[in-house]
């Protein structure tokens, strides 16, 4: 069977099914990827520049025996590599998805090479530049959003999780992300993806969520920025139209929350915390917030800063256009979350779309 030279979607159908070699370079593929690629570099970083600098400089066919000197070395490691992916998938059928920046030489040749060994070898059309304009065009999309609101404290995170346990659909930003949302949002927490690689998770995510046509898809309230991470405008501003639920919890239930969220934390790292947002919280209620967590004060350092961001988020809340008819408010006595799940739910009827 040719190697087949497929577009985006049904490249992303196949790519359910078949694993997909990414042959860019290691800094290309650890800069972002498609999520669930493997990485099957045909030239390292330093080759790429060689070959790019010949083609640039010199000619297209000076660049070529140049990489098929590099290319040559590789052919077995690379045949073997990928048959240990295609064994460990238990991919009878020997498919394979490959792609390279723009679907040109590199990925060219490594498809002819599996080709030639008995793999059948389908290729992407346009490469990850193609895939990139489909992840850009998820975000303009309607969806049919709710988001779960609340101030800080109010459990939002795991009510959300709850959610999904009760048969809802949702979508854990924070989780895409890898950070809480907050100047504490990182801590015990993975490093975050660039915002490339996060726009590609989130696409990947919207996708995976649609394809049960869902009635309405769970999202928590979040600010457009999630720690080093943008949500892209198009996706907010669709959020911000969406019906909001918002949790009314007591401040002090919250509080309690939050001193035993993060109260275990390296004081260090609190502090740090604390003086990220300074110019924002103030000078003395950043003063005060960092002499009690100095002095292992936790729970009055966390109510000098559950009122900032009280304030902040109502502010963000009260920003929408026609705030007042988007928010439905649920009084809660408890961050717990199955029982603030089971209210949401109670309101089932209201938030049917």
């Amino acid at each position: 069977m040719p190697i087949q030279k497929i577009d985006i979607e049904a490249f992303l159908a196949m790519a359910d099914e078949h694993p997909v070699l990414d042959v860019r370079s290691p800094g290309e593929y650890k800069h972002a990827r498609i999520p669930g690629a493997f990485s099957l570099p045909l030239f390292t970083d330093d080759e790429r520049k060689v070959v790019g600098t010949t083609y640039k400089q010199q000619s297209r066919e000076d660049a070529i025996k140049i990489g098929l000197d590099y290319f040559g070395p590789k052919m077995r490691r690379m045949v073997e590599e990928v048959e240990a992916i295609v064994s460990e998938r238990q991919n009878e059928s020997k498919t394979v998805l490959v792609h390279c920046w723009r679907g040109g030489m590199r990925s060219a040749g490594v498809a002819w090479l599996l080709d030639l060994y008995g793999f059948k070898v389908y290729t992407l059309a346009g490469g990850y530049k193609a895939y990139r304009n489909w992840v850009l065009q998820q975000f303009s999309k309607s969806y049919p959003f709710v988001v779960l609101g609340g101030y800080t404290g109010s459990g939002k995170t795991i009510v959300l999780k709850e959610l999904q346990r009760k048969g809802e659909t949702i979508i854990d930003l924070e989780q895409i992300a890898c950070h809480k949302g907050s100047a504490f949002g990182a801590l015990d927490m993975p490093v975050q993806p660039t915002q490339e690689m996060f726009d590609n998770l989130l696409a990947t995510e919207l996708r995976r969520v649609m394809r049960s046509n869902p009635d309405r898809i769970w999202l928590e309230d979040e600010s457009q920025r999630i720690g080093l991470t943008n949500l892209p405008k198009a996706f907010w501003d669709n959020m911000r139209k969406a019906s909001v639920y918002f949790l009314d919890v007591p401040f002090e239930v919250r509080l309690d929350h939050i001193t035993g969220e993060y109260g275990r934390a390296k004081k260090e790292e609190l502090v740090n915390a604390v003086i990220r947002i300074q110019k924002r919280l103030g000078g003395l209620d950043t003063k005060n917030a960092i002499n009690f967590l100095l002095e292992d004060n936790h729970k009055e350092a966390f109510r000098v800063l559950l009122r900032y961001y009280d304030k902040y988020y109502n502010k963000a809340l009260q920003a929408r256009e026609h705030w007042n008819e988007l928010v439905t408010k649920i009084t809660c006595e408890t961050v717990d979350a199955k029982t603030n799940a089971g209210l949401i739910q109670n309101l089932k009827v209201n938030i049917q779309n």
